[in-house]
């Protein structure tokens, strides 16, 4: 089968690999759709020891079961793969497992690839016209709506009374803001440094849209929820300067592990900060349910291209030329 390997920083090579080899428990999945995850960069740089060469990255797909009880059905994947029996996975929280893994990282080959596999229980099915690309989208904005709730019940005020600043504007970001805005938040902002992409954002919600020099947009105190989804420390030390006392910022980013956070304020401004992993299986149905109804708009904000042309899109992304939120690789093209 066709894959796109990551053979080295800054390398990707689109070659025959051999075909899954499912374990018991496993089905295949022939992909239609995979996105690429800011994680994917990481990996891709050569800034993720827990992803070595060689190796198939992507972890955001949609595809045909080829086996198992949705053989035939259009299916997205949960790539985060649990135990299934430790005290978290019981209480609803594999995202917390301590064995879990995720494809795309080692033991387990990633999606960009003509055909992946992935425990059966990891795969919920889709209305059939669902489109590929947004069904994709599925994993991304579950860690959003994962984030969201999670802040959601730490605020002292409803979220329709809370000013919200939401850090980059990629999948994630994006999501957390349409996401807030179907929630009824009363004020959101999103930040980020292309401008192309703070051009796509503008169009896909009622957001204020601005970069992060802008003294205007970004007062210091002025947001009772701020939402990370870059996860740096410059994004931390100014989520620290602007939320206002008795505030929440949830971090879902994981870019690096620089410092930023400014502990003394938020001890003395009794500011929660509470850190946001994934997603339960929970999250996924409930991201499911909000694509079909339409709730988070037209999803629009996504760029398509063959898996074929991949090298170029993590060139295009690492040096901003893609004004998307999101780039989608379609390996069946």
């Amino acid at each position: 089968m066709q894959a796109l390997v990551y053979t080295g920083p800054r390398q990707l090579e689109l070659r025959d690999e051999p075909e899954p080899n499912p374990a018991r428990g496993e089905v295949v999945i022939k992909v239609e759709a995979v996105g690429i995850c800011g994680s994917d960069m990481h990996a891709y740089y050569g800034h993720d020891a827990r992803r070595p060469a060689p190796l198939i990255l992507g972890h955001e797909a949609c595809g045909r079961a080829l086996s198992g009880r949705y053989k035939g059905q259009r299916v997205v994947v949960n790539p985060l793969v649990s135990c299934g029996c430790c005290d978290e996975c019981l209480g609803g929280r594999a995202n917390l497992c301590h064995e879990r893994e995720i494809i795309s990282m080692p033991p387990r080959q990633g999606a960009f690839a003509e055909k992946v596999n992935i425990p059966e229980t990891n795969i919920l099915p889709v209305p059939e016209d669902m489109d590929p690309g947004h069904a994709a989208l599925t994993e991304p904005i579950a860690t959003a709506l994962h984030a969201v709730g999670i802040a959601e019940r730490a605020l002292w005020r409803p979220l329709g009374e809370t000013r919200a600043l939401v850090i980059g504007g990629g999948a994630v970001g994006l999501a957390a803001a349409l996401v807030l805005q179907s929630r009824s938040a009363c004020n959101i902002t999103i930040i980020d440094t292309n401008p192309g992409r703070r051009e796509t954002v503008s169009k896909a919600g009622k957001f204020d849209v601005a970069e992060p020099s802008d003294p205007n947009a970004l007062k210091d105190g002025h947001f009772g929820l701020v939402i990370d989804a870059v996860g740096s420390g410059l994004t931390r030390a100014l989520a620290s300067r602007t939320v206002v006392p008795g505030g929440v910022i949830a971090h879902i980013g994981l870019m690096s592990e620089d410092t930023g956070l400014d502990i003394r304020r938020l001890t003395l401004q009794e500011v929660t900060f509470i850190g946001t992993y994934t997603y339960t299986m929970v999250d996924f149905r409930a991201t499911i349910s909000a694509i079909s109804m339409g709730i988070l708009g037209d999803l629009a904000w996504i760029e398509r291209r063959p898996l074929a042309e991949g090298v170029g899109a993590f060139d295009d992304l690492e040096n901003g030329r893609s004004a998307a939120s999101k780039i989608m690789l379609y390996p069946q093209n």
